[in-house]
């Protein structure tokens, strides 16, 4: 079978299965594909077969085509192949419904979004896997939210069950980890102007997700749908001081892609909008360049489709009232932005812990 070019410096990258292949699982294949470190080697997907999951794959209505890879179901529909390498393919209910050992995968990145206490994922680490990263926060002293570029520096060999917590908090914590550490964060509330996701319906509907949230199940498509966020409090786990001080809201809005979250904090000390945004434009250029974007253009949503970075502050839009009221907006794409610090995380897991 013919191998990726990016894999011709190694022989044995760590073998990967992938659970879940909806956006975020789906969206991580195509970011890990040309990463030397790591092989996905196995999906499983509940919904529609290999046929349907090598489709998804190739051809996407928000980030467009894969560029010129072939993603084609194999005839006995228990595989598909990418350009020719062969894709593992099951379609189990169950985490131990699959042999992640037995098919070589050292990781499993955990995208069912179905999965997220230590106790229902255990089963990965009974069945011979030695990592999970998993794409949605895990609210559990014992499991690290990592948020590349702002607490992986936390993570440790202990850790063999890490998150990439969620895109929202992603997008909000390089922006607080400048404000706090330089002008310090009093008390704080956001609002994300978020686009649907999947929990969301075409048409008025009952919501069967998790959280029941009757907002959720009207119409994605004509609606501005307030429902809530874990995104602030959230912060609160990376740092700890922040603990009750920071809380916010989720407005979504009829759109596929492209978020902004509103960020308002009362700090420490008075400053100026212009402050504020060397602060920020600084972080962007030094610690957190990857991470964190500063824009001065006026961009709109679709700008920032297929965004890499975590987050990208708006600077024409920061503002300061009284000193010390301050007002920032940051973009990103809650997909793809996402997508990818699933996959560093993963590689970083790959490298640090599993001898990539």
């Amino acid at each position: 079978l013919p191998s990726r070019s990016s894999h011709h410096n190694r022989t044995m990258p760590i073998k990967v299965g992938l659970n879940g292949f909806g956006r975020i699982g789906r969206l991580a294949f195509r970011g890990a594909w040309d990463r030397p470190e790591i092989e996905i080697v196995h999906v499983n997907e509940l919904k529609g077969g290999a046929k349907t999951s090598a489709y998804m794959l190739q051809y996407d209505s928000v980030h467009l085509k894969w560029g010129d890879h072939q993603c084609i179901e194999s005839e006995d529909g228990k595989s598909f192949t990418v350009d020719g390498r062969k894709i593992g393919f099951s379609e189990s209910p169950t985490i131990e419904g699959v042999p992640w050992k037995e098919l070589g995968c050292e990781m499993v990145l955990e995208c069912t979004g179905n999965f997220l206490s230590s106790k229902v994922l255990q089963p990965y680490l009974d069945g011979g896997v030695k990592r999970v990263v998993v794409s949605a926060p895990v609210k559990e002293p014992s499991v690290l939210n990592v948020v590349m570029g702002v607490n992986d520096d936390k993570l440790t060999a202990e850790h063999v069950i890490c998150t990439a917590a969620s895109c929202t908090t992603n997008c909000l914590a390089p922006v607080v980890k400048v404000i706090h550490e330089n002008l310090e964060i009093k008390s704080g509330m956001i609002t994300t102007i978020h686009n649907v996701t999947g929990t969301q319906t075409l048409v008025d509907s009952t919501d069967t997700g998790k959280k029941q949230d009757l907002r959720r199940g009207r119409s994605g498509m004509v609606n501005l749908s307030p429902t809530s966020t874990g995104s602030a409090t959230a912060i609160a786990e990376v740092f700890p001081e922040l603990k009750g001080k920071l809380n916010g809201l989720a407005v979504r809005v009829p759109l596929c892609n492209g978020s902004i979250t509103d960020c308002v904090f009362t700090v420490g000390r008075d400053t100026t909008a212009e402050e504020v945004n060397k602060l920020l434009k600084d972080a962007s250029e030094g610690a957190l360049k990857g991470i964190l974007g500063f824009e001065t253009r006026p961009l709109v949503s679709t700008d920032y489709i297929n965004e890499n970075r975590s987050s990208v502050v708006d600077a024409p839009c920061t503002m300061v009232v009284q000193g010390n009221l301050v007002k920032i907006y940051a973009w990103y794409d809650n997909e793809w932005g996402y997508s990818m610090r699933l996959v560093d995380l993963a590689v970083k897991v790959a490298k640090d812990y599993l001898g990539a």
